[in-house]
């Protein structure tokens, strides 16, 4: 039997509703498979913060290093000041346990959900593969004569050969064992950024010759938010930096139906990965049982796939294929469950 621990960090908002449904969800794969989940939870987030000043100490960072995964709800509160705790819990994370990679997969599960005409899900299946720790994220930046009518507010982009070879040789292997079209797109902004993306541009050509199985594309980030809307079946795997990698997962959480289906996942692929979904922390629906709870389910069948249990993962995929066919999901995606109803029926259908 493959144990794996799990630390959780249900977070703000609706995230501790979200996770819960996944860790009930794990737990009864845990009754039908091989597999055994020990979870933990850890106490971050704004009620953590707002009584105690901390945000996450070298000890727990720490101490999630001894996981094989954490699986976060959500981070965000209106009574901090927006940016502390996205900056000081999950930027933190991301950066001390060095999760270079993020992986957005876009991919549409039933045709009702896209705004675009006439696509199906075969036509808007793709993974964002976005560098994760540097870039604009980085914070290298400040000002200069802050409040005056001359202020100088500078934030710049850090983009080291060791970073962008990393994840553009994950992303050629990722294209590789994805096995779907075999195709990288590299999105920039070179013809701009000429000296940061003239980076990109060349590592991804050297380490592009030891992938000549991979057909190989580049795509200027202006023309690839035209491309998804009008063409997004001609995208398999994209690679991309922090801040358009950001921006183009959202439209691409939009074109499969919404935020209420977007996950993602920041990986170190030596170390400990996060999973989670990215619809925020909903506070004006928290607490009412009400939350859509299946992006926090796809990134625990993420973090099942990534830890080395493909088949399992695929069984959590099915469930939840499954409830949007059946209608059995919450208000906002057309059904009449409330969250713990949909984690209860994707249980119930589990196998």
């Amino acid at each position: 039997m493959s144990k794996k621990r799990i630390a959780v960090i249900g977070g703000d908002g609706i995230g501790p509703e979200v996770t819960k449904q996944g860790v009930k969800v794990l737990e009864k794969l845990g009754q039908i498979t091989d597999l055994n989940f020990e979870f933990e939870n850890f106490n971050i987030g704004a009620d953590h913060y707002l009584e105690t000043g901390e945000l996450v100490t070298d000890e727990v960072k720490a101490d999630l290093t001894n996981f094989d995964a954490i699986y976060l709800g959500a981070v965000g509160d209106p009574r901090v000041k927006p940016g502390v705790l996205e900056h000081g819990i999950l930027l933190d994370l991301r950066f001390s346990l060095d999760q270079y990679i993020n992986l957005r997969p876009i991919k549409l599960l039933d045709s009702k959900f896209t705004p675009l005409k006439d696509k199906e899900p075969k036509d808007i299946d793709m993974m964002i593969v976005r560098e994760n720790t540097e870039g604009l994220y980085a914070g290298v930046g400040g000002f200069f004569k802050k409040g005056t009518k001359d202020e100088v507010a500078t934030q710049e982009m850090i983009n080291t050969y060791k970073g962008v070879e990393r994840v553009i040789r994950y992303a050629y292997e990722y294209a590789q064992k994805r096995g779907k079209e075999n195709k990288l797109t590299l999105c920039d902004k070179s013809n701009v950024l000429t000296y940061s993306h003239d980076l990109w541009q060349r590592v991804f050509k050297e380490v592009g010759n030891n992938y000549s199985d991979v057909e190989k594309h580049h795509m200027l980030v202006d023309a690839m938010t035209m491309k998804m809307v009008r063409n997004p079946e001609v995208f398999d795997v994209v690679v991309t930096c922090n801040m358009f990698g950001d921006i183009i997962t959202d439209l691409g959480a939009e074109i499969q139906g919404g935020m209420g289906m977007a996950v993602s996942g920041n990986i170190n692929p030596e170390g400990v990965s996060m999973f989670e979904p990215v619809h925020g922390s909903a506070p004006d629906i928290a607490g009412q049982n009400k939350a859509n709870p299946l992006a926090a389910l796809l990134a625990a069948a993420m973090m099942v796939e990534i830890l080395g249990n493909p088949e399992e993962a695929q069984m959590i995929q099915k469930a939840i294929n499954l409830s949007l066919a059946e209608n059995q999901t919450t208000v906002d995606m057309g059904g009449k469950l409330t969250t713990d109803g949909v984690g209860d029926y994707i249980c119930s259908v589990l196998g």
